[in-house]
Parts: structure tokens; C-alpha cells; sequence
């Protein structure tokens, strides 16, 4: 499956890659951070960032204003086109696919998969359910960076939910998802039993190296994602998690029966 493609793009280096960038987007996410506060203070006795002279909103406002208005909806349209174009880039690179054999059949199954769990499911844990269980997050995200220094309470509930994440969501909850996938995507039979029995076995034989690339990656990207506004976490989080599906498809792609080129 992988070809030329698996000496020139390894997965170290996919993962290397990821943690650069996450390393340059802090900066930039710290100066964001440092103004939040202020600009919510300001929201109250300013006018309305959706309204302009003569009471005519313009399209780049309403643009701008729809991820934090229409949240979920924003989430689950990055959710849904980031897993896709995951999928797609697989195919073609990895597989060395024209975009005339691409398998569109399997190009739609990661669509629901991406729709259903990552911008579905993902987002009740993370914002519904966190909500609830992490009483401060909402308050924590609207802080500046100086803020955030001085709130204990809110920095131990943003250290809960990366335990949460690494411990739980991802090896209890994700890891077993993708693979089931997997196995319905290039596993022989129909039965869905057989997909989830199928591909939590070979979740439990590589679980060691998947565990460790997931808490160099997600750890250092979970302590950014769960400071920042509660309407960017998801949208951050699908930003890394499409260098995260590249990395998996990659080291996990290549379905029983297959020989490397």
C-alpha cells in the first residue's frame, strides 16, 4: 500500500511535523489568548459584532461570525471534509490511486465517520458532557493568558479533561471506533459483529506503539486546545487531528492481503 511513500513520509516524521506546528500555533494562540478576556468585557457596551451602519450586516461579518454562533454546526462541516480529504489523500498518495480509481464507497464511510464520531460524538464529550462535568471550562476559555495563571480552579479542571482525553476518550472510546472502521472498510465480512471483534484484536496487537505516538501528539495539543474559547477547541482539534489521521492511516492503513510495493 504505501510504495516509495513509506521511506520518504515515515510516521516519526509525521508526528515530528505535528508537534512543529503545534509548537508555532502556541505563540500565535498566546497573543489570541491575551486579548479574549478583554474583547468579552467589551462585548457588553460595544456594538454588536454582526450589526453595521444602517442596520445592514455585510457577508464577510456573518462569515466571521458563524463559527461562534453556529458552533456544532462549524465543528461538524472541519469534522466531516478534514476525515474526507484524510481518506482521499491516502488513496492518491499512498495508494498511488488516479483520482479515477479513487473508491468512493470507502471515501464515504470515513465521511460518516468523521460526521458521526468526530463532529458528533466528540463534541457531546467535549463540550456537552465536559460542560457539565468541568464547571469552570466555559468561564476558563473566556480568560486571558494571565488570567488563566492565577484561576486554580479552572486549571485543574483543564488538567481533568486532558486526563480524560488521553486515558479514556481516545484508548477506550477512539482507538476501538477507527479500527471497527477499519475492519468495515477492508475486513471480509458484513457482520458488524465481526468488525468490532476483528478490530479491537488488532487494536489490543499494536496498542503499545499506538498508545505512545497518541500521548506525544495529543498531550502537548490537548494542554492548548482545552485553554482556548470553548467555540475554537473543536475546530483546533480537527486541525491536528487530520495530521493525526494521515499518521494513522499510514502506520495502520494497509488492510490483510495487501503486499507493500
Amino acid at each position: 500500500m504505501f510504495g516509495a511513500y513509506r521511506y520518504a513520509v515515515t510516521p516519526s516524521a509525521i508526528l515530528s511535523g505535528s508537534r512543529r506546528l503545534l509548537h508555532k500555533t502556541t505563540g500565535h494562540l498566546k497573543a489570541s489568548l491575551e486579548t479574549s478576556g478583554k474583547n468579552v468585557a467589551k462585548d457588553a457596551a460595544a456594538t454588536p459584532p454582526t450589526a453595521a451602519v444602517g442596520g445592514e450586516v455585510s457577508f464577510m461579518t456573518k462569515v466571521m461570525a458563524f463559527p461562534r454562533e453556529q458552533p456544532f454546526v462549524f465543528q461538524l462541516l472541519i469534522a466531516t471534509g478534514k476525515t474526507a480529504a484524510a481518506d482521499l489523500l491516502c488513496q492518491t498518495v499512498a495508494e498511488g490511486k488516479k483520482l479515477s480509481e479513487v473508491d468512493w464507497k470507502r471515501n464515504g464511510i470515513f465521511v460518516v465517520f468523521g460526521a458521526v464520531y468526530l463532529g458528533g460524538f466528540q463534541y457531546w464529550i467535549m463540550v456537552n458532557k465536559y460542560r457539565q462535568w468541568f464547571p469552570t471550562m466555559d468561564r476558563f476559555g473566556k480568560l486571558t493568558l494571565a488570567q488563566k495563571l492565577k484561576d486554580t480552579a479552572g486549571i485543574l479542571d483543564a488538567a481533568k479533561m486532558v486526563v480524560f482525553d488521553i486515558f479514556i476518550h481516545l484508548p477506550i472510546m477512539y482507538y476501538p471506533a477507527f479500527y471497527t472502521v477499519k475492519e468495515l472498510v477492508g475486513g471480509n465480512s458484513w457482520n458488524p459483529v465481526d468488525w468490532a471483534r476483528n478490530g479491537v484484536t488488532k487494536y489490543y496487537n499494536n496498542s503499545k506503539e499506538d498508545l505512545v505516538a497518541m500521548v506525544q501528539l495529543w498531550g502537548p495539543s490537548d494542554c492548548i486546545q482545552f485553554a482556548l474559547p470553548t467555540h475554537i477547541r473543536m475546530p483546533f482539534r480537527h486541525m491536528v487531528s487530520f495530521f493525526w489521521t494521515v499518521y494513522v492511516s499510514f502506520t495502520r492503513g494497509r488492510y490483510e492481503g495487501e503486499k507493500e510495493a
